[in-house]
């Protein structure tokens, strides 16, 4: 029996090219909690990407039917109960590379954009207000890259060519990757903060992560930092953050994630609006290069749990695990 897969999000076309000649491939967007709980016992791999929640409840049902694949076709698993999918016995899998190279991209771009203001001063000259504000440049500054990961070591990497001198933290020991790069370690976050001009977070949103970024640690920073937020939006503590650019501790901060999206609380809806803040909805991951590994590895990842035979694979994996593997990131 050929094995059947729902898909709950978008993904590139790729994904069926792939797996069509070897499954069954049912997509259905806008599901509701009670409608995916409904569906999914009827299929043997749920495929989706971060809108599509996955809590004890769909995997219960899921577990009384053919389920015993999730698939985030993505990096961050916080939509996805992982403790209810052990004890259900239901394995969950990711496509953690797959971005990394468009997610360190926009940090960069965020960095650059809030150092000289850009989206300020287009929105002025938009309005006619010819305005020559002096921003900052990024070469010989300090980033701190919280979070060592793929995409913070990318991050670290590109950061390099521009000329800024780059520090990095995680709770786990990455002190000897990091030298390899030219990269210096930092074990204490708070003095890291201290000495860093730029800080750019990329930590996955746990129980520990969650409002991470505090006045606690806002109040580390030295005076006119600049604050890069591509991970999670819940990692900040919105209305921190705008008491850190009122004081002037944070002289600007580009956001790609909020906690709440689109933005709701009055914090945000703050944030939004500021000059000194540049906000986008959650792109990082959305270019069409990103789009397309994405559906190549999650489609990979299927063939390989469920041992599938798919002729098509081999050569689209390959080529997309070259690519990745050139800029150090690997499948």
């Amino acid at each position: 029996m050929r094995p059947r897969i729902l898909v709950t999000d978008n993904l590139h076309k790729v994904f069926w090219e792939i797996l069509e000649p070897c499954a069954e491939i049912d997509q259905r967007l806008g599901l509701s909690k009670e409608g995916l709980v409904k569906l999914v016992p009827g299929y043997d791999v749920l495929v989706v990407r971060s809108r599509t929640r996955v809590d004890s409840d769909v995997l219960a049902a899921g577990r009384q039917g053919r389920l015993r694949l999730v698939v985030r076709a993505g990096v961050g698993l916080d939509n996805i109960d992982l403790e209810a999918a052990k004890r259900y016995e239901v394995e969950v899998v990711n496509t953690p590379t797959a971005s990394s190279q468009s997610v360190a991209e926009l940090a960069i771009g965020l960095m650059i954009a809030t150092a000289r203001g850009i989206a300020w001063l287009n929105h002025l000259a938009r309005q006619g207000t010819w305005r020559k504000e002096r921003g900052v440049e990024l070469y010989g500054k300090t980033l701190l890259v919280v979070g060592f990961g793929r995409i913070g070591r990318r991050v670290a990497a590109l950061a390099k060519t521009l000329g800024l001198r780059v520090k990095a933290y995680d709770v786990v020991d990455v002190s000897s990757i990091a030298k390899r790069m030219g990269v210096e370690p930092v074990d204490d976050l708070c003095k890291g903060l201290g000495e860093a001009d730029i800080v750019s977070i990329h930590v996955p949103l746990t129980k520990t992560t969650y409002h991470l970024f505090s006045d606690e640690l806002f109040n580390c920073l030295k005076p006119g930092a600049i604050i890069i937020n591509t991970s999670r939006g819940a990692v900040v503590d919105a209305e921190a953050l705008l008491r850190a650019l009122e004081s002037g501790k944070v002289y600007a901060a580009g956001l790609d994630v909020l906690e709440h999206e689109p933005p709701s609380t009055p914090a945000e809806k703050r944030l939004l609006e500021h000059p000194r803040v540049v906000i986008t909805p959650h792109v990082g991951a959305s270019t069409r290069e990103a789009q397309y590994r994405v559906a190549v590895l999650a489609a990979a990842k299927i063939v390989e749990k469920l041992g599938l035979n798919c002729p098509s694979t081999r050569g689209t994996v390959e080529k997309v695990c070259k690519e990745l593997d050139s800029i150090g990131l690997g499948c």
